[in-house]
């Protein structure tokens, strides 16, 4: 499943387009729906099978493990903590086992930037007779082609203005892709610029709806059972370029050596360092999740977050490297090992990015 993943991944890199062919695949075995609850009739996957589901799509295509893991975060957060409607997301559920189903949220807007450096949206929710109306334009909305559901966060325009997450359905009318992604790494991953414009949904259609303050504003120290799957997702990526560079060394013979570079000091010194960094980021990336699940109390966010900074490091470290010794060969356009290089740049880019994150450790630190 993962291999012919991996086998479409180039072409989806090339042309940019939906990655809906390896959407489908991934679902039919199971992992778009993995982390549905079991009181939803689901496996309940939590952090560290999210984490190796990511780890998995990751090794065949990040941008489809990117679009697969906004859709199982949604559905973990449910299952620990149901806020969705009943009714909407019984049915959520039902189309979820039957097709593909993919939910995301749009936070991220023009003049605000990323959530995670603070600040309040300016997309409005006005209510109608009959429930919202959302105007405003988010950014980076992966996978926002092929979205069934986009979660919008906006500012109400009551007396008393509130902040929550809006449920628009993807085929609204008033949706439109406004900005086109076209970007160095993630080619695939869709994640445009979305406008809604007056785009109507019911009145029951918001969750986490809440006074307009601090208080609205996102959490970095929260959700380390989305970091740790999102960290693991691009160690998938170092995986996979390791696994380039073991195949070159061990096929590669130059007429001057006699036989394959990879009984050299130098590859396998390399190939060494490379083996070291990615086992330890597994090792805090895994081992963090499996403590999350295991509702361990002296796992901190904090550490959630190290162990984010230390896999993103050390999976960019070693593509860089295996790059680096492979030269021109691992730079050339067409060669997996350059698509791995451009996709591993995405890793630190993700919110909250390691400055964010070493303050806040940092401020942990300082003040036990």
């Amino acid at each position: 499943m993962i291999a012919r993943i991996a086998e479409l991944a180039a072409g989806y890199d090339q042309s940019g387009a939906f990655p809906a062919e390896s959407l489908r695949i991934a679902h039919e075995a199971g992992l778009l729906t993995a982390t549905i609850g079991k009181q939803y009739g689901g496996l309940g996957a939590r952090a560290e099978e999210s984490a190796r589901i990511l780890h998995r799509i990751g090794r065949g295509d990040p941008s489809v493990a990117l679009i697969a893991a906004m859709t199982l975060n949604t559905h973990a957060r449910q299952a620990v903590q149901p806020h969705w409607p009943e009714e909407l997301y019984a049915r959520l559920v039902k189309e979820s086992f039957e097709r593909p189903v993919l939910v995301n949220h749009a936070r991220v807007e023009p003049e605000l930037g990323s959530p995670a450096r603070g600040g309040l949206p300016s997309t409005l929710a006005r209510r109608t007779p009959d429930g919202w109306s959302l105007s405003g334009t988010k950014r980076f909305v992966t996978g926002a082609e092929g979205l069934d559901w986009f979660l919008v966060w906006a500012t109400t325009d009551e007396p008393e203005p509130r902040v929550g997450t809006f449920l628009v359905p993807g085929g609204s009318p008033g949706i439109e892709i406004t900005g086109r992604w076209d970007q160095l790494g993630l080619r695939a991953s869709g994640s445009h610029d979305v406008t809604f414009q007056d785009v109507e949904i019911p009145y029951e259609h918001v969750i986490g709806i809440g006074p307009y303050g601090a208080a609205a504003e996102q959490d970095n120290r929260a959700g380390a059972a989305l970091h740790l799957p999102l960290a693991a997702l691009y160690l998938g990526v170092a995986r996979a370029a390791q696994s380039f560079f073991h195949t070159f060394a061990q096929t590669r013979v130059p007429a001057n050596l006699g036989h394959p570079v990879a009984r050299t000091e130098r590859f396998r010194r390399t190939a060494g360092e490379i083996e070291v960094l990615l086992t330890a980021a597994e090792e805090l990336v895994f081992g963090g999740a499996a403590r999350v699940d295991a509702a361990d109390t002296s796992y901190t966010p904090e550490q959630a977050l190290g162990a984010r900074v230390l896999a993103d490091r050390h999976g960019v470290r070693a593509v860089e490297l295996a790059v680096r010794l492979l030269g021109n060969p691992g730079l050339a356009r067409g060669n997996p090992l350059e698509r791995h290089f451009r996709d591993i740049q995405c890793a630190p880019v993700h919110a909250p990015q390691e400055d964010i994150s070493l303050l806040a450790i940092g401020t942990k630190a300082l003040n036990p």
